[in-house]
């Protein structure tokens, strides 16, 4: 029971975490107003901070956590974010509120790093894919339900009470998790052979790569099809296209997902969720022009990254054994997580506007295939290497 609790408290957390991203998101008309002078691209700079500091420091935070501590680092983070959700309710000169970002970047990295190492740490070995397909979820519920309850309480309440809102849960997770999470060793190990070296073992490992290698494929893809199909569909659709691919991916995750991770490798489960995205991909761009045809494609395409989103957080602990190595690979998940969020869309874009539905399938079908290349050869490289 007490392994549920922690497993629900960590993934708890990683809601708040996601919550980083998306009060910025759902409040992006309001800071604008705030912050005239900044409308448009200081504001969009305002969302991607958080993502930029994972994107540069992600593999560093994965050492840094081996080093730390999961407990002190996951208390320490939930903290900071409290503290730095108040000081925004405050809507501070615009320089402040960037170095808040800046430092709910740290905040965040922290989390996304901590939470599969973590509930692979605590979660029984039989139940160690449904908690991480579990965590995996947490982004698109997270805006799922931003967007949901946000406009309500901001209509009542003004701005700065979702803000406050994002503190208290944050402070109120730190509190849960001092109790539930077990305690950190007395003291932390070195790094062995230096930080640049320990970098260059994490990506040269063909085991703790592995699930950051394949992620980011997925991460490219998904983003910017989320962020870019709902407009591009026929007249009429596009909203039913946005708000249930992210619906249909965490379903499907939970369900399917969990259901082949029982029988069969994280890895394949994850080249089995590309291989579907190709059909995905075919369907989408067949139907293209028939609405019904085109939202068909869109959850299949939804559904098939599911598998992949749930999976690649099960591969973590499927290929590594050590509290390090997962921390590691956590790290590397969460830098080219973030490497694929911040390019896939103005990819896509580019493809759209110079290619049309070309580019659309190419993007698709080119990234699913390089999704289960990878993970062919980090599987080659593995039994090779034993």
């Amino acid at each position: 029971m007490r392994a549920a609790l922690t497993v629900m408290a960590i993934w708890a957390a990683g809601l708040g975490a996601a919550a980083q991203f998306g009060k910025i998101s759902v409040l992006y008309d309001v800071l604008g107003a705030a912050y005239p002078d900044q409308a448009g691209v200081g504001i969009a700079l305002m969302v991607s901070v958080v993502g930029m500091v994972g994107l540069v420091f992600g593999t560093t935070a994965g050492i840094l956590v081996t080093r730390i501590g999961p407990r002190r680092a996951m208390l320490a983070a939930l903290v900071l974010g409290a503290a730095v959700s108040v000081v925004q309710s405050w809507f501070p000169p615009f320089g402040v509120m960037m170095a808040s970002r800046v430092l709910e970047g740290v905040s965040h990295l922290a989390i996304v790093v901590v939470g599969p190492t973590a509930i692979a740490a605590v979660a029984p070995p039989a139940r160690q894919g449904l908690a991480l397909s579990l965590w995996s979820t947490f982004f698109g519920l997270t805006y799922a339900v931003l967007f949901a309850v946000a406009p309500p309480l901001v209509g009542a309440a003004g701005p700065s009470a979702l803000f406050l809102a994002h503190a208290g849960w944050m402070l109120a997770m730190a509190v849960i998790l001092a109790v539930l999470m077990p305690r950190d060793p007395a003291k932390a190990p070195p790094v062995p052979g230096g930080w640049l070296r320990r970098h260059m073992e994490i990506y040269a490992s063909p085991r703790i790569a592995a699930p950051a290698t394949g992620f980011v494929c997925y991460t490219v893809t998904y983003v910017a099809l989320l962020t870019l199909l709902p407009g591009a569909v026929s007249e009429g659709w596009g909203q039913a296209v946005g708000v249930a691919m992210p619906l249909v991916s965490i379903a499907v995750s939970l369900s399917l997902g969990v259901w082949l991770l029982g029988r069969m490798s994280a890895v394949r489960v994850v080249q089995t969720g590309f291989a579907a995205a190709l059909v995905g991909g075919l369907a989408l761009v067949l139907g293209w022009g028939v609405g019904w045809a085109e939202l068909t494609g869109a959850l299949m395409l939804a559904g098939a990254l599911g598998l992949v989103q749930g999976a690649s957080f099960a591969a973590i602990a499927q290929l590594n054994t050590s509290d390090a190595d997962r921390a590691g690979a956590s790290g590397a998940i969460a830098q080219l997580g973030n490497l694929g969020t911040t390019t896939g869309t103005p990819l896509l874009a580019f493809l759209l506007v110079k290619a049309g539905l070309t580019g659309l399938g190419l993007f698709i079908l080119g990234f699913s295939a390089l999704g289960i290349a990878i993970h062919a050869v980090q599987a080659r490289r593995r039994a090779v290497s034993g």
